[in-house]
Formats: C-alpha cells, sequence, structure tokens
C-alpha cells in the first residue's frame, strides 16, 4: 500500500494542458494509470489513442471529444468511456478551465496518433 498527495498539475508540454500522474509504474501499479488535468479554455488534446481502455470524469468545466466522425459536448459530472483504440480528442469548449481525471487501464501508458505511430508524452504516465 502506498498513500500519496495529490498534486496539482503543472505546466506539461502540451500547449494549454496541465497534467499530474497521480498514480502509475513509479508508484508500484502494473495495469492502471490515473492523470489528473487542467485544460485552458481553447485548447486541446492532440488526436490520439490508447492500446487500453480509457475513463475521463469531468470535474469542472465544458469539453468536447471528437471521434468516429461524432462530436460530443458535456460538462461536469460526465464520464467520457473510450474503449481501447478509439481514435479521440478533447477540446475545452468552455470559457473557463476544463478538470478531468483520467483512468486508464495501463501503465505506463502507449499513446498513438491516428495512423499508429507512437506519440510521446511529457509527462510519467
Amino acid at each position: 500500500m502506498k498513500l500519496m498527495e495529490q498534486i496539482p498539475p503543472q505546466a506539461s508540454g502540451l500547449p494549454g494542458i496541465q497534467h499530474s500522474t497521480w498514480a502509475g509504474e513509479a508508484d508500484g501499479l502494473t495495469q492502471l494509470s490515473v492523470w489528473r488535468q487542467c485544460m485552458a479554455p481553447g485548447a486541446a488534446t492532440p488526436p490520439h489513442f490508447h492500446d487500453c481502455d480509457e475513463v475521463v470524469l469531468c470535474l469542472g468545466g465544458w469539453g468536447e471529444v471528437h471521434s468516429d466522425g461524432q462530436v460530443r459536448r458535456f460538462g461536469a459530472d460526465a464520464t467520457l468511456v473510450l474503449p481501447r483504440g478509439q481514435v479521440h480528442q478533447i477540446f475545452n469548449a468552455g470559457p473557463m478551465p476544463l478538470e478531468t481525471l483520467g483512468i486508464l487501464a495501463a501503465t505506463p501508458v502507449p499513446t498513438r496518433l491516428p495512423d499508429g505511430e507512437a506519440l510521446e508524452l511529457p509527462w510519467r504516465s
């Protein structure tokens, strides 16, 4: 067992995205990662997919997820369910920060661009 403080998200190297890995491989896990993110108004993730299932909990703000040719708007208390291999892009669609908590079924988290090329993340996953 490990008890850790929840470190607030910090600048990540991706424009407008602050990130903190709350739990992952470095903490002794073998099958799970937990990420806390804060996205500035107008910011977006790159289009990408993971080689694992992902669940994103929206804690505050407004966002849009683009996937499979669809655009879905969401707000606080929404849950995004993103199966393994599903290309997606998340946008902050509101005037305030978009606060999310991501739970991913891998550690480290394999992340790829839509063409399958590896996307190196600027944080520990």
